[in-house]
């Protein structure tokens, strides 16, 4: 099978690649190991940027989302026994969104599918040859035979442990990485949301943050140890645990409910330096990784795409080649305001387990500062709403 581009990884990244591409009459096929259901019912990102949604808007993949969605025009810091709201929308004019990145990948398959845009699920990529070359291959196993895909491009959108950025020469590859001491223990539960907007509780027996997926659906997440077993946490001891790091606050009251999946995940900065090499651009997890606490991972693989999709359309259209040889530099640096803006946030928040008193002190007067001057609540609400594609 030939196409122009090759895409390996049926989650938001490629996804919304083969759209763009299909949009504009460019052929692709996309090569995916796990099945239509595991891609459907992964439970991962849930907060959507203003500039996310409108992409996805104008790409026709937007009309559940927009009866869906949960808007939030603001958010809220609580520590010292305090509740701080940062404005998001009067501070930037826009907004959040707060919709399941498995309800987003539902839409996305369902629509390229629709569309005639090839997606072969359960298909392992094992290999990838001629990347330097004019006509790249990608070697795949797909119902029990070797399969070969060839194109101009491949976009390597296979997530963390994918194979695509093991392509990149040792010489050339950089691959820039934080460790953080803790994980978050992340449950969903048949409970209304405890608030309308999202709580980021700084507590001195760690981070909290109550947010949801629906308007009966909620999503927590506590600080954990990055090794610790969820199956010794009772659902008594979650929502004590939760009750405990939320605090006494009038007019906010814990909202509680049966369990339905809970899970520890480790957290983690990474960053792969450069993001191309020959005709193979890597997107989304594939190239970068970011702590969650700056809802950023979904928004960084969209701005990725957004950059190439466009760059590949310049080069059929207009043969103009300059988008793709500066791919790379134009995504990473947007993936460092945000690895920046995630790390502020995490270390902010989070108690870590080698602190001291004046760690301590100095956590509460930076959070003092960020929501009591204008300034600081802007610099918040500006990376949080989400910054330009193009920065």
């Amino acid at each position: 099978m030939q196409v122009q581009v090759g895409i390996i990884g049926a989650g938001p990244a490629g996804l919304l690649l083969a759209r763009m591409l299909h949009l504009q009459g460019i052929s692709c096929a996309i090569i995916e190991s796990r099945s239509r259901a595991y891609a459907e019912g992964r439970v991962r990102a849930g907060l959507l940027e203003q500039g996310s949604v409108d992409l996805l808007t104008e790409t026709g993949m937007g009309e559940r989302l927009h009866k869906e969605a949960l808007v939030h025009d603001g958010i809220e810091l609580i520590f010292n026994g305090e509740r701080h709201r940062i404005d998001l929308h009067e501070l930037t004019g826009r907004r959040v969104y707060i919709y399941g990145q498995q309800e987003a990948v539902k839409d996305m398959i369902a629509i390229n599918l629709a569309a005639g845009v090839p997606i072969y699920f359960e298909a392992e990529a094992h290999k990838l040859e001629g990347v330097e070359s004019t006509k790249p291959r990608i070697h795949y196993r797909y119902q029990g035979k070797d399969e070969v895909l060839t194109c101009d491009y491949i976009a390597g959108c296979d997530g963390f442990h994918g194979i695509c950025r093991e392509v990149i020469p040792p010489a050339l590859f950089k691959g820039h990485d934080r460790i953080y001491p803790f994980g978050w223990l992340g449950i969903m539960a048949e409970a209304k949301p405890t608030s309308d907007e999202l709580l980021y509780c700084r507590h001195d027996r760690g981070f909290a943050l109550f947010t949801m997926r629906s308007e009966s659906v909620s999503r927590c997440y506590l600080q954990v140890p990055p090794d610790e077993n969820p199956d010794d946490w009772s659902d008594d001891r979650i929502w004590s645990e939760f009750d405990t790091r939320l605090g006494r606050h009038e007019g906010l009251t814990l909202s509680t409910g049966k369990i339905l999946m809970k899970g520890v995940t480790a957290m983690r900065s990474f960053v792969t330096e450069p993001m191309q090499f020959g005709r193979m651009f890597l997107a989304g997890d594939a190239a970068h990784i970011v702590p969650p606490t700056g809802a950023k991972g979904m928004n960084l693989a969209i701005a990725d795409i957004y950059v190439l999709a466009r760059a590949l359309t310049s080069f059929y259209k207009k043969n103009d080649s300059r988008g793709l040889e500066t791919y790379g530099e134009t995504c990473l640096r947007r993936v460092w305001r945000a690895q920046h803006f995630s790390w502020w946030m995490t270390s902010m928040l989070h108690i870590s387990p080698d602190g001291n008193p004046f760690d301590h002190k100095r956590q509460l007067a930076e959070l003092y500062a960020v929501s009591t001057s204008r300034a600081g609540q802007t610099y918040l609400a500006e990376n949080y709403v989400g910054l330009p594609f193009e920065t």
